[in-house]
């Protein structure tokens, strides 16, 4: 439908899982994207290749979103070959899962420096290169923050700061024209999801689905549709909410 046409997107952590997926849903739809890795440089690669041969334009750039300099190089990047921003995609995280009696400070900083400053340190970089005529940010939560999850204290913890940071913000930056949303989503059969053993025969995964309306695993199309409708001037009267992403699973 191209309805994102003359359109820059930066999607952060984009070599895989949600991340590939929405770059390459907003590639789709007309965008240039930049496909944003921290380490996974052959992912990275992957999510480009596939975005060019199906006649998109996207380049990957290596930043963490966690460093205040390599986020400040990601957007000068971004200008240096696209020249604008129009959509923010804070999908970039990390989760791990234990009970409170295997917390540790180390476990702590490495979700809270990924999740919260993460989103944080690219809201504030990204939004000085929006225009006059503003743009959407996207961050991406998880329907855990209502789920309250046994063993998830820590993550949970970082995303309900997204919610937080995602109402917070939609109400600043507002009068600039810069919508803020969220997509929170349930349980999805991710890369990650997967290279962490879990399957949906896994008890936890399998409990989860049980308990999802729509009766399935989400996967990561189904997040990226919801991430593009909020980029696009359909969701033009959209800020500062929460979408649940999760077949119906709270």
């Amino acid at each position: 439908m191209n309805r994102l046409n003359g359109k820059v997107a930066v999607v952060t952590g984009a070599s895989k899982g949600f991340g590939a997926a929405i770059a390459k849903a907003l590639a789709a739809e007309g965008a240039s994207v930049v496909v944003n890795f921290a380490t996974d440089d052959i992912g990275a690669a992957r999510t480009v290749d596939e975005i060019q041969r199906s006649g998109g334009t996207a380049v990957a750039v290596k930043a963490s979103v966690s460093s205040a300099s390599e986020v400040a190089n990601l957007f000068a990047e971004t200008a240096r070959v696209f020249g604008s921003l129009d959509i923010l995609v804070n999908n970039a995280g990390v989760y791990t899962f234990g009970p409170l009696a295997a917390f540790t400070e180390e476990n702590y900083r490495l979700l809270f420096d990924t999740n919260v400053l993460g989103t944080l340190l690219v809201t504030h970089e990204g939004v000085k290169h929006f225009g006059a005529k503003g743009g959407s940010a996207i961050n991406i939560g998880t329907a855990g923050t209502t789920l309250n999850l046994v063993g998830s204290v820590t993550y949970t913890a970082t995303k309900g700061a997204i919610d937080s940071i995602t109402r917070v913000l939609a109400n600043e930056l507002g009068p600039q024209n810069i919508r803020v949303n969220a997509v929170s989503p349930g349980i999805v059969l991710t890369e990650g999801v997967s290279s962490a053993g879990m399957t949906v025969e896994t008890p936890f995964v399998a409990d989860l689905i049980k308990r999802t309306p729509l009766g399935r695993a989400g996967t990561p199309q189904d997040i990226a549709d919801v991430v593009t409708f909020l980029a696009t001037e359909d969701a033009r009267w959209v800020t500062g909410q929460l979408i649940q992403a999760s077949g119906g699973l709270r």
